[in-house]
């Protein structure tokens, strides 16, 4: 056993039997690396790895000056992947069963307000045919409440303008409906009657709706271009991200009185506790509503 080959073995495993999307495992991958990198360092395999060396290697991270957070997610990948090497039965001790993650509070990504969500869209400049197409991809990203591979990977056969949802293939190849607003759903019409129909569009992308000037599927690092690059424009101080969109559709939902139920299918969230995260309310709000709603206020 080498940790090439159990790495290989670890990556099918996630793949086919756990069903997690490319980038998910990427990331597993990436942190049992760093494991592998410190061990051959010591002349070990990752069956010879013990609990001292898995402190050791903890330790060592701490001092690079990673984030609990992030320091957080390694050991979480580590634990699964000596998890799966006792499941197949190539130890019989695991050295991660005792070692806890350090302690990391609920952080909150930056909301965007509906005016700087306009404001940001009124910056796009429509003179050119990528215009159109941005202002569409700002518009799906928050009507939708979408991942930013969810977006890059959404197909024209699975838009339902009629009804007025699109089917999104999520983490873990899971299907959902999500429902799509009028406003998204005309300017979306823009830009594929208007650009993208006039498109050289590359085989392979001839279902894929958002398209590169080459004809090709958007790459994740284009969608974070294309708004890092608008928040500059506009002066935003805000550090925004795709998911910046997909935060905002939930608390502006919540805030408007949806369910929490129904933003966690709409969000494709296992767990309920995972939209809670997403769905934090400002205490100003949280103020309001109690006062509005409490027999005693």
């Amino acid at each position: 056993m080498s940790w090439k080959q159990s790495i290989k073995e670890f990556k099918s495993y996630l793949r086919i039997e756990r069903s997690l999307s490319d980038n998910t495992i990427d990331s597993y991958l990436r942190d049992i690396q760093k494991l592998a990198n410190f061990s051959e360092e010591k002349d070990l395999n990752e069956l010879q790895i013990t609990k001292t060396e898995v402190k050791e290697f903890i330790s060592e991270i701490n001092k690079e000056g990673i984030s609990a957070r992030s320091q957080s997610r390694i050991i979480s990948g580590i634990k699964a992947f000596y998890k799966y090497l006792i499941l197949e039965d190539y130890l019989k001790v695991n050295p991660t069963e005792l070692i806890e993650s350090p302690k990391i509070g609920m952080k909150l990504p930056d909301t965007l307000s509906i005016e700087e969500i306009d404001s940001l869209i009124s910056a796009i400049d429509l003179s050119h045919p990528q215009g159109e197409r941005n202002r569409a991809i700002l518009e799906v990203l928050y009507s939708c409440g979408l991942r930013v591979s969810e977006l890059t990977n959404l197909k024209l056969s699975n838009i339902r303008f009629k009804e007025g949802y699109v089917k999104v293939l999520g983490k873990g190849n899971k299907e959902r409906f999500a429902p799509i607003g009028s406003s998204a759903i005309k300017f979306l019409n823009i830009y594929l009657n208007e650009i993208r129909n006039h498109q050289d569009i590359k085989k392979g992308s001839e279902d894929i709706v958002f398209l590169n000037r080459r004809g090709n599927k958007l790459t994740r690092v284009m969608i974070f271009t294309i708004i890092k690059q608008l928040a500059e424009k506009i002066g935003m101080k805000k550090k925004i991200s795709p998911h910046t969109f997909r935060h905002s559709f939930a608390t502006h939902l919540i805030e408007g009185g949806a369910d929490l139920r129904a933003i966690q299918e709409m969000l494709g969230h296992e767990s309920i506790t995972t939209t809670e995260i997403y769905t934090h309310l400002d205490r100003e709000y949280l103020r309001e509503a109690i006062m509005q709603f409490h027999p005693r206020a």
